[in-house]
């Protein structure tokens, strides 16, 4: 299949933050599983792959999310798919982590695995320091799954879907659901993001961005 730029662009100008969704219109199992297969593919530092997609479809959690997140509150019930975007903590994010040896020994060749991981170290403990503290790990995870999450809802607006990225919420008051629901495995996953999908109810307004040469600067 070929795709042209103007395609892209189309597909960008297309996508926002829907606020409404249409609720008597629902994505097919086919576009939704090829929306959740474009962030599965998603790359990802050290080949980590921190993330987990939750989808939610039970409508008891669906309401407790609507009760603690206003994010949530007015994309529920109307949207036609809603995942929570989970990432693993501190204690499996390390370098050295049963997680992260595996995730390794699956990525690079065994002759090379040893001093891999010895580079896996130097950039955790001197390049980024992510390990003076476990919420420098968690949130490293978390900052990760932010590449899924913009795939997912690019790869939907191709398509002619709508997203809405959700961050209304208390996280704690969040994870505390999740784990009563057995979501987290005992603190090896917290709550990063959130995402509806659906069709719009009406058109947005105009879009507002920031002129391309005040983004875009040119180092010569």
């Amino acid at each position: 299949m070929t795709i042209t730029k103007e395609e892209i662009l189309a597909a960008h100008h297309f996508r926002h933050a829907t606020k409404e969704f249409d609720p008597n219109k629902t994505v097919s199992d086919e576009d939704f599983r090829f929306i959740l297969e474009t962030g599965r593919l998603s790359p990802s530092s050290f080949s980590a792959e921190p993330w987990r997609f939750v989808v939610v479809q039970n409508e008891q959690l669906l309401n407790k999310i609507k009760d603690v997140s206003y994010g949530a509150a007015s994309k529920l019930p109307e949207a036609s798919h809603f995942i929570i975007i989970l990432s693993r903590t501190a204690q499996d994010m390390r370098y050295d982590s049963a997680y992260q040896l595996e995730q390794q020994s699956k990525a690079v060749p065994k002759e090379r695995l040893s001093r891999h991981l010895e580079i896996y170290e130097e950039f955790q403990r001197n390049d980024f320091k992510l390990l003076e503290h476990d919420r420098f790990l968690t949130d490293w995870g978390i900052k990760q799954t932010y590449i899924p999450l913009a795939n997912m809802m690019t790869a939907a607006a191709l398509i002619g879907i709508d997203s809405c990225p959700i961050e209304g919420f208390d996280i704690e008051t969040m994870n505390r659901i999740l784990e009563e629901e057995g979501l987290l495995e005992d603190g090896h996953f917290t709550i990063s993001v959130m995402l509806a999908f659906g069709y719009r109810k009406k058109e947005p307004g105009p879009r507002i961005r920031r002129p391309f040469d005040d983004v875009v600067k040119w180092v010569k």
